[in-house]
């Protein structure tokens, strides 16, 4: 169970304490290491994963920051890394998409996972119940795969209950909830395990971990930082219940401090 934290019981847990941190952190930018959610954290959450929208000055942001860090920063995403690219063009961020199950480090270089047939099958199984119901978006990622039900709220039980029908006939995949969806992904994979694979590597190595993301795939992150002395930052009301130390309101607010970075 998550750790309950709000800003009457537990200090430092407001949604300014989290703009403190992370400024504090820009400020010894030779210590820390910056770990960033993409959905729901760097951009706000939109009816459809395609609808999303990427302010124009987000990329370049990104960039000053990480040049900022020594190169220190890094994407961590439910997104496939190759999605994930197309948001921040030109520029290839150190990224690991799907939960962790891929993983581009600083050098450049790619860990995937390669998708058997019986995998391809199921995703289109899927596809074809989730299908029946409108508003109900499915969302082929590859190795992995969401169903949404932002549009169509009053589905979320039956959504649930066809993602758990259908979870072991791929047992090397789990179940993964998140802000109106469910999700397949790699049992192989975290995003607490991701964030622990940059850290043995250049330019993260010997650092301290900052994590920032806003949902319940966030948490092994959280967990993760928090276990190595790091800091963990949930975007959204304090209050939340969540292993994050400290808050930040909204993407919004998270993007302008960037965006300090950059000017």
């Amino acid at each position: 169970m998550y750790e309950e934290r709000n800003s009457q019981d537990s200090p430092g847990t407001s949604p300014s304490a989290g703009e403190t941190v992370f400024a504090s952190a820009l400020s010894e930018p030779d210590k820390w290491a910056i770990f960033l959610d993409i959905d729901g954290t760097l951009i706000d959450l939109a009816a459809t994963p395609l609808s999303i929208f990427v302010p124009p000055t987000l990329p370049e942001d990104l960039a000053a920051l990480s040049r900022h860090l020594g190169g220190a920063m890094a994407l961590v995403t439910g997104r496939n890394i190759v999605l994930a690219d197309e948001l921040f063009a030109p520029h290839l961020f150190p990224i690991a998409g799907l939960h962790g199950a891929e993983r581009r480090d600083a050098s450049g270089a790619v860990d995937s996972l390669v998708v058997p047939a019986s995998f391809e099958q199921l995703k289109r199984d899927i596809a074809e119940e989730a299908g029946a119901w409108p508003g109900v978006v499915f969302e082929d990622k590859g190795a992995a795969v969401g169903i949404h039900y932002r549009l169509a709220a009053d589905r979320k039980a039956d959504v649930e209950a066809l993602m758990s029908r259908f979870a072991p006939s791929a047992p090397d995949w789990t179940l993964q909830h998140g802000k109106m969806v469910v999700e397949l992904r790699p049992a192989r994979a975290s995003k607490g395990k991701a964030l622990e694979a940059f850290l043995q590597e250049p330019p993260f190595k010997g650092r301290v971990p900052l994590a920032i993301g806003d949902d319940l795939t966030d948490e092994a992150m959280f967990e993760t930082v928090n276990s190595l002395g790091g800091q963990s930052i949930r975007i959204g009301s304090a209050g939340t219940q969540t292993r994050a130390r400290a808050f930040i309101s909204s993407p919004a607010a998270l993007r302008d401090l960037i965006a300090r970075v950059a000017a």
